[in-house]
This record gives C-alpha cells, sequence and structure tokens, in this order.
C-alpha cells in the first residue's frame, strides 16, 4: 500500500497516478477519515494526559472532589480512543483500495495499444504449410483432451495425456534447472492454498477477489500464482541487508476464476481456470529494484531464447500495468498456429507496495533504522502458453511435433510428439 504520509503530503500525485492507471482511489475520503482519526487521537491523549495530571494532584493531596473530574475524562479518553481505533481502521480499510504509483520510465497510455516494444527476439517462423493451432493438433495427437475435462470440471481445464504431459513436465524440470543452476535462484516448494493476510500482502485482496477461488468455511485461498506464497515467505520478519538480494524460484499450478475474462480465448489451451507456472521473486535493496526488474525479465527471456521461440517485450503503458504494478513488462511468445503473440510472462516491479502489506522488512546495518524491501515476480515462464506456442512453432508438415533440443534430454530423448509418443 501506499504511505498514509505520501497521501497526505501529495494528493494529486496519488489521484494522477490512479486516473492514469484507470483505478478507482479513495483519496478525498481517506483525507477526510485522517483528519477525524488525528482529532479523535488527540482528544483521546488531552483526556489521558489531564487524567494523568489529576491523578498526581489526588494522590499528593487526597482531595477527593476531584474524583468526579478523573472519572469523566477517563470516560472521555476512552470514548475517543475507540472512535480512533475505529476511525484508523477504517482508514487501513480504504487504503488497500489505493493503486501503487508508477514508475517515470513508464510509458503514459490509455489502452494496450499503448504500450511499447522495447525489443524482440528471433523471427517468426516460415513453416512453408498452413499451420494449425494447437488445440486441433494436441487433439489430433491424442496428448490434449478438452471434451473429458468439460465432463469432470466444467469449461477452461484440460487434460494433458502421454507425449503432452510429459512436455510439460519437461518444460517445469528445464526451467527450474535453468534458473536455480544458471541465474542463482533458490527453489521453493510452497504450499498452494494461502491465508487472507497472505492474499492481501500481495495486493491480490480486495481487488482481485472475484476472480480467486476461496475454500468455503476456512480462511485458505487456492494461490492464484506462487508470487503470493513466496513473496510472503519472509512476512513479519526483519531481514539483516546482508542477505539481500533474495532470490526465489517455484514451480506451482495456480487457480484463477478468470471473472474479468467473459469470451476471451475460450477455446484451447490459453485462458485457462487451473494452469501451472515457474515463477520467480526477488526481495532487494530499494536501490536496486528497477537493475533487478532487468536482470529478471532478462532471466524469463533465456527460457523463450534456449526454447527457441519468437517473442517481443513489451513495456507496459499505465492503462495496462496493474493496480499494484511499479513497473511492468509483458513478454508476448509467437503462436503461429494462432497467428498472433501469447503473453507467457509478465515480469513486475512493486517498490515498497507489496512489502508495506507484508510488513517486509531489513535492517541495513547494525544499529540502523529498518527498511521496506522492495519486492519483484515474473513468470519464468507460464506453462500453458509456452506449450501452446512450442506446439504450433515445432509443428511438421504430416502432423508431428518436433521436440526442441533443450527439452529432448528432458523427454528421454524423443525427437517428435506423435501418437504414440
Amino acid at each position: 500500500m501506499l504511505p498514509l504520509e505520501l497521501i497526505r503530503k501529495d494528493p494529486e500525485l496519488v489521484k494522477r497516478a490512479a486516473e492514469l492507471k484507470g483505478e478507482p482511489a479513495p483519496v478525498d475520503e481517506i483525507l477526510r477519515l485522517d483528519t477525524r482519526w488525528r482529532q479523535a487521537t488527540a482528544a483521546a491523549e488531552l483526556a489521558r494526559a489531564e487524567q494523568n495530571a489529576l491523578s498526581k494532584e489526588f494522590a499528593k493531596s487526597k482531595d477527593q472532589s476531584l474524583l468526579p473530574r478523573m472519572k469523566r475524562l477517563g470516560e472521555s479518553a476512552k470514548f475517543h480512543g475507540a472512535e480512533a481505533d475505529r476511525l484508523r481502521a477504517e482508514l487501513d480499510r480504504l487504503l488497500l483500495h489505493v493503486p501503487n504509483l508508477f514508475h517515470e520510465s513508464v510509458p503514459v497510455g490509455e489502452s494496450e495499444a499503448d504500450n511499447v516494444m522495447v525489443r524482440e527476439w528471433g523471427s517468426r517462423p516460415q513453416l512453408g504449410f498452413e499451420p494449425r493451432p494447437h488445440y486441433d493438433i494436441g487433439e489430433a495427437l491424442d496428448i490434449m483432451d478438452f471434451e473429458r475435462a468439460a465432463r469432470v470440471s466444467g469449461s477452461r481445464f484440460a487434460f494433458l495425456k502421454g507425449a503432452g504431459a510429459r512436455l510439460e513436465r519437461a518444460l517445469v524440470q528445464f526451467m527450474l534447472d535453468l534458473h536455480t543452476r544458471e541465474h542463482g535462484y533458490t527453489e521453493l516448494l510452497p504450499p498452494f492454498l494461502v491465508n487472507t493476510a497472505s492474499m492481501l500482502g500481495t495486493a491480490n485482496l480486495p481487488k482481485f477477489g472475484d476472480e480467486a477461488f476461496r475454500v468455503e468455511g476456512r480462511d485458505l485461498w487456492l494461490i492464484p500464482t506462487a508470487e503470493v506464497p513466496m513473496t510472503n515467505f519472509h512476512r513479519d520478519e526483519m531481514l539483516d541487508g546482508s542477505q539481500l538480494p533474495l532470490n526465489y524460484v517455484a514451480y506451482s499450478p495456480c487457480w484463477r476464476s478468470e471473472a474479468g475474462a467473459a469470451g476471451k480465448d475460450t477455446r484451447g489451451y490459453i485462458r485457462m481456470h487451473q494452469f501451472s507456472k515457474v515463477e520467480l521473486v526477488k526481495l532487494v535493496k530499494p536501490e536496486a529494484s528497477l537493475e533487478a526488474l532487468e536482470e529478471l525479465t532478462g532471466h524469463a527471456e533465456v527460457v523463450l531464447q534456449r526454447l527457441g521461440l519468437h517473442y517481443q517485450v513489451m513495456a507496459m503503458c499505465t492503462a495496462d500495468m496493474g493496480f499494484a504494478q511499479y513497473k511492468k513488462y509483458d513478454i508476448n511468445a509467437w503462436a503461429p498456429g494462432l497467428g498472433r503473440y501469447l503473453e507467457v510472462s509478465s515480469c513486475s516491479v512493486f517498490n515498497d507496495f507489496q512489502a508495506r502489506r507484508a510488513n517486509l522488512r531489513y535492517r541495513p546495518a547494525p544499529g540502523q533504522p529498518p527498511r521496506f524491501v522492495h519486492t519483484l515476480n515474473g513468470s519464468a515462464l507460464a506453462l500453458t502458453r509456452t506449450i501452446d506456442c512450442v506446439i504450433e512453432t515445432y509443428q511438421q508438415a504430416d502432423g508431428t511435433v518436433a521436440v526442441p533440443d533443450v527439452l529432448k534430454p528432458y523427454m528421454g530423448g524423443l525427437e517428435y510428439l506423435g501418437p504414440t509418443g
């Protein structure tokens, strides 16, 4: 969340950021509540101070006439203190609805059309025949089954079968090996259910509550991304500055209701209620966070380069970057059969926006006051759309799919995905 002091000092800055992000922000209501909270707090403190002064006087004089006033002051302190607590709770609730600011390098725009391509790698493959979409290929090779998944779970679910399931497993192992062995991340296997405090800590609540799945009757949510448990791994801890940066990677299934995506990508292995990702999370010192974003994005790009997939890196504009992000890149890989780019990764820096919610702090040096860390996360990569792009890029004229060289050791040397692969 944003610090209350910032909203007091420069409310117009906060309003402008929210407006350019297309997000409502109750700034004026917060300022009104803040005034009332400070007034109630001051009244409670004044009453307590007067009560304490009278108590000292009574201790010396034993003047019984002071007792009624002491009682009234005690009641007044209690009343104003309770009112201050109530107002502060409401103030804290409203602060959760204020979006993050954005870095000056973020493009100002009104829609995804205003996102800016900062670089691309490779080129669109020339297959020499009319490419087919992944869902046609997957069903023909009997490695994807959407019909049975719909009977089992409903829409936006899929079975991967045989070589299809093996392909996802190979991608996960490849990505985890790459990030732990070459990029220096520590692997975590996180819980797939988290409590409300964890969802609040990463700003998934209250903003995105309608897009998450909750366990009925329990304070547990199915994770929308491994970012949630990983970012909260050090929640309420005081880290030593010498520990930073901390770099974590995790594979996990993820669940989202896609409540805001009605009618989008209803066919194929694209926008699912359940999907898998390999996620990267960084906790860094504030002065290092923008550089860390470039590094993290580069780590996601290496995955695509090793897979031989053409992609573009997009700098997200203000209107398309998200509620909590301070700066964000999307990485979009080319899917020849669909004839469009698919988002396979989003890499974001949040400055101290998440850290304030999750109480993620560090002490720069012994005796120095604590500071909030800066948090970052990025998919490296999302499995569903990466699989789509692999299948469509490596499809052959005979209907089979070649296995990318980097995955062959993880696929037992398999050269092609076929009906018996």
